[in-house]
């Protein structure tokens, strides 16, 4: 059963838990329960994984016990837990026989099945996008460029807008006199005009 491929899942060999602390929310995310990667929130942080149907990871595995082991959160990390099954929780090949820290890239072997544990308590929000890729990826079918527009942090990449740019976008039907995505009638009127200019041929 290790590195089994999971019914359903087409091309993915790995079986996988990820543990996730954002900010006072922690919960799992794995692909383990129900052949489909699920997030998991538990109120008291404790993931129960057995055969029993009340398990918050069921899976049917005859070598694994009804009730044979639990993740579980503390303070200062995620363990593993041993119910005393009756084949056993490795951690690298280390049996567990109570309880084990568990760190990232540990590969956990809890009856016939294993799969990795990750452990995720950073994050970082990534700068906005350039209006010129935005101008790009709106050229694509189906792409409103005003939608695109709507989630772009207004003057991050902007060029300086002069008194004497023209606002042409009631000439197409579009009023933004109303919008409040935090860009003025002449800065839409500069990037649509920016937009038609590449993709319209000359």
């Amino acid at each position: 059963m290790e590195g089994r491929s999971l019914p359903g899942v087409t091309g993915l060999n790995t079986s996988y838990v990820q543990g996730v602390v954002d900010d006072e929310k922690v919960y799992l995310v794995t692909n383990l329960a129900e052949n489909q990667t699920q997030t998991l929130l538990q109120p008291q942080r404790i993931w129960t994984i057995g055969r029993d149907r009340h398990c918050g990871i069921c899976i049917n595995d005859k070598y694994l016990s009804r009730r044979h082991a639990a993740i579980q959160y503390d303070e200062d990390g995620f363990y593993l837990v041993d119910f005393k099954s009756t084949n056993g929780s490795f951690v690298n090949g280390e049996r567990v026989y109570e309880t084990m820290k568990l760190k990232e890239g540990d590969r956990i072997r809890i009856g016939s099945l294993s799969f990795y544990f990750f452990y995720n308590q950073t994050s970082r929000i990534l700068p906005t996008v350039a209006v010129e890729l935005l101008m790009q990826l709106s050229s694509r079918k189906n792409c409103n460029l005003d939608d695109t527009l709507s989630h772009v942090a207004p003057g991050k990449y902007l060029p300086e807008i002069t008194d004497k740019a023209v606002p042409f976008t009631k000439n197409l039907g579009l009023d933004y006199q109303h919008s409040h995505d935090g860009f003025s009638t002449e800065q839409k009127s500069d990037i649509l005009d920016r937009f038609f200019s590449r993709v319209t041929p000359s």
